[in-house]
């Protein structure tokens, strides 16, 4: 059982956002992050998205005020489930906090009525865009909750999920991941991963790959009959980490319509050296402190104050927004930017020096300007692309 407890006043958006002088303005750009766990922020106690936040006080990265600052119209809310036990209790268990989660993404879009909206289709963001509302689209990280039973995944659609990817930081029942430290299990996608996204392509859900490994890839690539994509991800031929993807790949990918949107996440784009001593004092912190996501304001932010002491104490190299460029444009030189999108990984580990938080992800629209890249091009980086899969995605449902 299940326990209860853009700034668009025109559909012109200031790419800069409020805060920031900029000049330049781009009609009709919708701006959409494919992957936000900012839902994870909903329960904590007197968190509100209506409240401006600051990152170094209590370590959120989106809320309201900061999308307007930014210029961000919206995108894809996780709901992400931790991988458990896989068990009969372990399913029931994450099936359950994964619902709840969902229902706090609804929960709250009710509550703020005035300044969010869900989006059910890809022709939703566009008219919610003009109503001065920010787009809310549902998405699935790690489809554990799932458990053997795929008919959930007909209750998470009707709750308005419309992208999922199987597999999170270990294998599960779906699918191997690209980073277990026990290596593969499946070589693949399970006979039941298989069938997954089967169920994904009859009900309109857009297939997810970030985080699984290359042969579940390779796999979801040519049994999917609609488009996939890399909703958080990076280039593999930039730096060498298996969360990101090779440049062979990513040329299948486009081949087949698809898209990788760039993740932020500095692990993912820089070396970052083993730190024992940092990780024994954070771990040691959270053991006296407990898990944030129960702390309220002040102790939250007394935790995060601690936790910048040992940061300062054990420093470790973080990457740049130019780090993070690097990435974007590589992707773009190879496979054009009907191919490329943008997927920070907000709140989930995402943010590098000079872009911090969503309110700075106007850089990015200022940077592609820059390069040489045409407004039509930064409408399909920016949101165009990711609607054009969840279209195909829509019309191939039912199939």
């Amino acid at each position: 059982m299940i326990q209860r407890g853009i700034l668009a006043a025109s559909f012109v958006v200031l790419i800069a956002g409020a805060a920031h002088a900029a000049s330049t303005t781009i009609p009709n750009l919708l701006t959409l992050d494919t992957h936000m766990d900012t839902p994870m922020d909903f329960a904590r106690p007197g968190w509100d998205i209506m409240d401006r936040h600051a990152y170094a006080e209590d370590l959120s990265q989106v809320d309201y005020p900061r999308m307007v600052e930014g210029g961000l119209t919206g995108g894809f809310f996780a709901v992400y489930t931790p991988q458990g036990p896989r068990t009969p209790e372990g399913f029931i268990a994450a099936r359950d906090a994964a619902l709840l989660r969902a229902v706090e993404i609804r929960e709250m879009v009710a509550k703020h009525s005035d300044k969010f909206e869900l989006a059910y289709r890809a022709d939703d963001a566009e008219r919610i865009a003009k109503s001065g509302k920010r787009i809310v689209f549902m998405s699935i990280e790690n489809s554990y909750p799932i458990g053997k039973d795929l008919t959930l995944l007909s209750t998470f659609y009707t709750l308005g999920v419309r992208m999922a990817g199987p597999v999170h930081f270990t294998n599960n029942d779906l699918a191997d991941s690209a980073t277990d430290p026990k290596g593969l299990e499946w070589h693949g996608l399970s006979p039941l991963g298989k069938q997954f996204v089967a169920e994904e392509n009859r009900l309109g859900i857009i297939p997810d790959a970030s985080h699984a490994s290359d042969d579940v890839f390779d796999q979801m690539l040519e049994l999917s009959k609609t488009p996939i994509i890399l909703s958080h991800s990076g280039a593999r031929d930039v730096f060498n980490h298996p969360r990101n993807m090779n440049d062979a790949r990513l040329v299948k990918l486009a081949a087949k319509g698809g898209v990788i949107q760039i993740n932020s996440l500095s692990d993912y784009m820089i070396k970052v050296p083993e730190n024992p001593e940092r990780d024994a004092a954070l771990k040691a912190l959270t053991d006296k402190l407990g898990p944030m996501h129960a702390m309220n304001e002040p102790q939250v932010k007394a935790y995060v104050a601690q936790r910048h002491i040992i940061e300062a104490k054990y420093p470790i190299p973080r990457a740049t927004f130019d780090d993070f460029m690097g990435h974007v444009l590589h992707a773009l030189k190879l496979i054009g930017p009907d191919h490329v999108g943008i997927g920070l990984d907000w709140d989930g580990g995402g943010g590098v020096t000079g872009m911090e938080d969503v309110a700075s992800v106007h850089k990015i629209t200022e940077r592609l300007l820059a390069e040489g890249y045409k407004p039509d091009d930064i409408r399909k980086i920016w949101g165009g692309n990711v609607l054009r899969l969840l279209r195909a995605a829509e019309a191939d449902a039912g199939r």
